[in-house]
């Protein structure tokens, strides 16, 4: 009864909750639409559609502190009050066209890099650091970053400034990076759960798996992880220590050696120029850009700097009338139907590929790949279209993060494949899982089964009971079968043979670098490379062209609704279960190793710097 009146209540208090916000946002659309503007005591609400109005003498202030996508949010509306602040994700593609367009905007006088934390995987952080250092040179503009804390990530953004500052009491980590994976073997083993981990036949580094049914680590799994840390932690060092002119013995010593404790120490081993507070750093950009000390100092964001208008030329042909370079975006688990946050739904992409295929207007794509992988079906369901665009136009794909297992499936059949040195690609194997809870029921829930069925083979895939031998070959089979089916893929793609694709296959992983080496990648450098790439296999010239993204996105409020659904799930879970919470975790990790029933071309682990 006490479980009941909880679910009650939880549901009772979500619903009016979500019926006073869904109130709120019909409101303030009707207002827009009526020409209004909505204010209440004590509070107003911003609405920011109009393009930004940039001073002369202002500075571009650069905070990271939410997630990076790949590609922002086109919506003209803007909300930045209450819940709805955090709804606008910055998009790499926004960012990278902001510092572009500060080169040359007189305007701009300067950056302040305002550094906290980064939520930002290597590879894309590494493309917004080379934007900077370009950013530097081409306009001569200052540059400083400033933080209270430098993560290892953050800093390695910082580092691309012409000065860093750290406050007084702050902190600098640098200790090397490290990989720890969790196991769930003990508690599937105290739950009754048998996981059935299937993996193509001489997969050994496809250990997605082994966090299923091993305590530790495997020799395949330890040795892929140790090679590609190194990998990762050389281009690291290869880079700051390009920026603050330290050699990597040096560097290597400072992080063996903990030499970075304190603030002072990052001062006196190079990694900062000086401890300064946020309005001491503020006077030196005033310095620098030659302002009075006690002027106000104009700032502006990088979201309001990405409404900022670019004057368009009066000469040659209007924008609309441009050839096109269709920039396709594929980011997230690889899943069958539609397309959600965070995942690549292949109806969705295949359309969009399609569409770009099918536009005259569109002389060129470049498929922007940031994804784990996910179901081998709706991979092959991508790769077809990816293929078929060859055969018209140019296609390029530019990595970010990660393009692994099955975002390496759907990269391997373009013209040219671009990556950073930092990327995580490769993983060129399969695998399959069934969770047999047969014990888990039985002993732990007193849950028997019994049934009937017309053919031998019509229950293979229950949960209820254990595979049997012939069936466990079974699925074997049809694993192998995709594995080879992958391989022919990549050899096809990459003008390689089976054989070579196997010898650095199997599941492994690699770096960018690495994978350029072993003919796995064709470039280094990010998406502003790779359509510059995919422009010249089209024969067009600098100015010739304009970027059309695809699929289309949803518009703002559409977008709101979902979240705000997701947030009050995870609302009601929470004030639901209460103690109960981690007994429901444990369910969800079997489910999550349900869910991934059928043959996976996914990343054996994922991996982020901090």
């Amino acid at each position: 009864m006490r479980q009941f009146f909880k679910f009650m209540f939880a549901s009772m208090i979500g619903f009016i909750i979500g019926s006073v916000i869904i109130g709120i946002i019909f409101a303030i659309f009707l207002t827009i639409a009526l020409g209004g503007a909505i204010a209440s005591a004590g509070s107003s609400f911003n609405f920011k559609s109009k393009p930004t109005n940039v001073k002369d003498n202002t500075v571009l202030h650069v905070e990271f502190d939410q997630s990076i996508i790949d590609r922002g949010n086109k919506d003209d509306l803007v909300l930045d009050f209450g819940p709805f602040q955090d709804a606008q994700q910055l998009g790499l593609n926004d960012i990278l066209a902001d510092f572009e367009k500060a080169k040359s905007d007189d305007r701009i006088k300067g950056v302040f890099l305002d550094l906290s934390y980064v939520d930002a995987r290597m590879a894309t952080i590494k493309e917004i650091r080379d934007k900077i250092i370009e950013f530097k040179k081409e306009s001569g503009k200052p540059v400083i970053a400033y933080g209270e804390v430098f993560t290892q990530g953050t800093y390695y953004l910082a580092s691309a400034a012409d000065e860093v500052y750290l406050v007084p009491e702050g902190d600098l980590d640098f200790r090397g990076l490290r990989s720890e994976m969790m196991f769930l073997k003990g508690m599937f083993d105290k739950l009754g759960i048998e996981i059935q981990f299937i993996r193509g036949s001489n997969n050994q580094f496809k250990s997605y798996g082994e966090t299923f049914i091993y305590d530790h680590m495997s020799d395949a799994s330890k040795k892929q992880t140790t090679e590609l840390l190194a990998g990762l932690w050389d281009q690291y060092l290869t880079a700051i220590g390009d920026s603050r002119k330290l050699d990597k013995a040096k560097l290597n010593n400072v992080a063996d050696s903990l030499l970075i404790r304190h603030a002072p120490d990052a001062v006196s081993q190079g990694f900062v120029d000086g401890l300064k507070y946020r309005d001491e750093v503020l006077a030196i950009l005033k310095e620098k850009m030659g302002l009075p000390v006690d002027e106000d100092l104009r700032t502006t964001s990088l979201a309001s700097y990405t409404r900022v208008s670019v004057p368009k030329k009066s000469e040659g042909e209007s924008a609309a009338k441009k050839a096109k370079v269709a920039v396709v975006y594929a980011q997230g688990d690889i899943m069958s139907g539609e397309s959600t946050d965070g995942s690549i739904g292949s109806t969705t992409l295949a359309e969009a590929i399609r569409d770009a295929r099918e536009d005259s207007t569109v002389k060129a794509i470049v498929l922007r790949v940031n994804s784990p992988g996910g179901s081998g079906l709706a991979s092959d369901v991508i790769w077809r279209e990816v293929a078929l665009a060859k055969k018209s136009k140019p296609v390029v794909v530019s990595m970010g993060d990660l393009a692994a297992s099955g975002g390496y499936y759907i990269s391997c059949a373009a013209d040219k494949i671009y990556a950073q040195p930092n990327t995580i690609t490769g993983s060129i194997g399969v695998f399959g899982i069934i969770p047999n809870m047969q014990g888990f029921f039985n002993d732990k829930l007193g849950i028997t089964f019994d049934g009937v069925q017309t053919n031998k083979f019509a229950g293979m895939m229950t949960t209820s009971r254990a595979l049997t031998e012939e069936e466990k070959t079974i699925i074997q089979g049809y694993v192998d079968k995709f594995y080879d089916t992958f391989k022919s893929r990549v050899a096809e793609g990459r003008h390689m043979t089976e054989a070579q694709v196997d010898s650095i296959g199997q599941g492994r992983v690699w770096t960018g670098t690495a994978a350029k080496g072993l003919g796995l990648v064709d470039e280094i450098g990010g998406l502003e490379a790779a359509i510059e790439g995919a422009a010249q296999l089209a024969k067009l010239e600098e100015g010739e062209y304009r970027i059309r993204d695809y699929p289309e996105q949803e518009d703002m409020l559409e977008h709101l609704m979902k979240s705000l659904s997701g947030d009050a799930k995870a609302w009601v879970r929470n004030e639901a279960f209460g103690e109960d919470l981690e007994l429901m975790h444990q369910f969800e990790a079997v489910r999550k190793a349900r869910g991934l029933m059928g043959v996976q071309a996914r990343m054996p682990f994922d991996m982020r710097v901090y």
